[in-house]
Parts: C-alpha cells; sequence; structure tokens
C-alpha cells in the first residue's frame, strides 16, 4: 500500500489519540477537533481494512493489530520530533558548520585573523573557508557567508555591513625617485598605476570641499589584491591599497604614501548571505564577531 501525506498525518493522529487516552483529549492537543480526529481514525482504519481500536462511552483500548500499527505511528512522531528540535538547535545553538568565501588578501589579512579568534570561543563551530577573487555563486555553491566589498547587485540576497576599510595611494621609493612625486590630482594621469580589476574605474580624491576624479591607467592589472602590492612594491606604479595592507609596508620603507593629504573613498565591506541565513544563531553570532571585530581593530 503506497503511503499519502494525508495517510501520514492520520498515523500522528492515531498516536495522540493513543497517548492521549481519548479523542476529546487528542483533538485539545493537537489542536483540531474531536470531529477531525475522529475522521482521521475511521479513514485510517477504512485504508488498513482493520479496527485499531476498541471504543466505549469512557474508554478506549488498543486492538492486536492496533497496538502493532501504534509503535510504528509513535516512532514516527518521535522523528518528526527529533527533526524539528534539531532545526531548533541548529537556530538556537553555536553549533554546525558555516561555509564561508572572501578574496584571498582581504581573507589572509584580516578575515582568517577574526576566525581565528572565533572559533577559540566557539569549538562546536565548523568552518569550511574558501578563499577565492572570483565572484563565487553562493546559492549555487551552498556558501552561508561571502565576503564583499561592494553592495548587493542580486536582490535575492541578504547582506550586513562588517566594517568601512581606509584605503590610501602608495608606490616604491625607486618608482618615484624614477618618475618624481605627485603633489596634485592632476599629476597622477602621467603615472603609471598597477590596476586591480575589481575595483578599477575613476578615482575620487577629495581635500576639504574640493574633489578631484582621476582615471588610472597603466601597464600591469591584475585581479589579486596581493599581487596588486607585490607590483607596487615591485616600482611598477602607483596603486590604491587598504591602510591595513599598506601600513606594514609603509613602516618598513618599502612603500611611500602620495598625495596623503587628499582622501579616497574608503571600501565598504559586506556579508553577504542566501536569504533566512542569519536566522540560525551559528551564522548571527559570526556576522556580530565580525563587526566588533573590525570595529576594535579601526581603534587600534
Amino acid at each position: 500500500m503506497e503511503l499519502s501525506f494525508e495517510q501520514l498525518k492520520s498515523m500522528v493522529v492515531f498516536a495522540q489519540i493513543v497517548e492521549q487516552g481519548s479523542l476529546s483529549a487528542a483533538a485539545k492537543h493537537i489542536n483540531l477537533s474531536r470531529t477531525v480526529v475522529s475522521y482521521h481514525l475511521k479513514k485510517l482504519e477504512s485504508q488498513l481494512g482493520v479496527k485499531l481500536l476498541n471504543r466505549s462511552t469512557r474508554s478506549i483500548a488498543l486492538t492486536e493489530a492496533g497496538d502493532a500499527y501504534y509503535q510504528r505511528c509513535k516512532v514516527i512522531t518521535e522523528q518528526a520530533h527529533e527533526a524539528n528540535q534539531q532545526i531548533e538547535n541548529f537556530k538556537n545553538e553555536a553549533v554546525g558548520l558555516i561555509k564561508i568565501t572572501c578574496p584571498v588578501n582581504v581573507g589572509l589579512q584580516t578575515i582568517v585573523p577574526a576566525l581565528n579568534e572565533f572559533r577559540s570561543l566557539y569549538p562546536r563551530i565548523e568552518l569550511d573557508v574558501i578563499l577565492s577573487d572570483s565572484v563565487i555563486n553562493i546559492m549555487k555553491e551552498g556558501i552561508d557567508l561571502a565576503i564583499r566589498g561592494a553592495p548587493l547587485a542580486d536582490s535575492g540576497l541578504q547582506a550586513k555591513k562588517l566594517a568601512t576599510l581606509p584605503t590610501c595611494l602608495c608606490a616604491a621609493p625607486d618608482y618615484l625617485a624614477k618618475n618624481g612625486t605627485p603633489l596634485s590630482p592632476s599629476q597622477l594621469t602621467s603615472h603609471q598605476w598597477v590596476i586591480y580589476k575589481l575595483t578599477a574605474g575613476n578615482l575620487t580624491l577629495k581635500k576639504g570641499s574640493r574633489e578631484f576624479t582621476v582615471t588610472p591607467k597603466g601597464t600591469i592589472s591584475t585581479n589579486n589584491a596581493a599581487a596588486r602590492t607585490a607590483f607596487v612594491e615591485g616600482g611598477h606604479g602607483i596603486g590604491r591599497i587598504p591602510t591595513y595592507d599598506a601600513w606594514p609596508k609603509i613602516k618598513s620603507g618599502s612603500l611611500i604614501r602620495v598625495l596623503e593629504d587628499y582622501q579616497l573613498s574608503d571600501i565598504n565591506v559586506y556579508g553577504v548571505f542566501p536569504p533566512g541565513g542569519a536566522d540560525t544563531k551559528k551564522l548571527r553570532l559570526l556576522l556580530d564577531y565580525l563587526q566588533t571585530y573590525f570595529n576594535r581593530q579601526a581603534l587600534n
């Protein structure tokens, strides 16, 4: 006999009749009318072709067939309850796997250090970290969280802003010695640039109420942020680099800030996730922690 969804519902109702001791008590427990509960019992007995309960005005008693059938219905009800409880655990407990993707350089420089701390606090949360400069389809690849440096392009996803990262213009000492140090935004157009393809386009510099727009041009471009910084260090041109990446190299003398009295636009970092992803406690904890971590780093 093929099992239908309606029969499955009737099996759950039958289990409740037995466990609650009467049709009326079962109806109250599962929030159905007594008539509906009675309908499910009669339909089940009709479909099975056997009597499951002996009923009197005051009591019910399982038949031999009814007792055997109840044991199976009880297992189904318990398994359904366990399935619901497992989902509640995912929503309310800090357990389970989080699959994360982020760009290579920002991952190594900021996300991985943050995840090191996070994992120490929540050892029951498993992490699968994918470092890639390609924009991965997170729905297709089953990604729980993508770290991205741009607003959402796909309205089917959700996002939370995690940080604002300042940027600066830098060049190697050798490059500036050979090509001169630009003293104004207009002089930038005569210089070679190392182009980072993920943020290529016009560059806006601000000083007070004045704005200047520059279109960087160069013979080297890359989609990898670490490679961009390495090419700038190698003396191949000027680059716009996140301050967290540039600062250690500025202190060591391998990079020099250019036009540091001008302000560049910041990079906004977002956590992007599938609809409803933040309903789980594990992802809520991670998003909140990353936001706190970035804020803490900004104060240091």
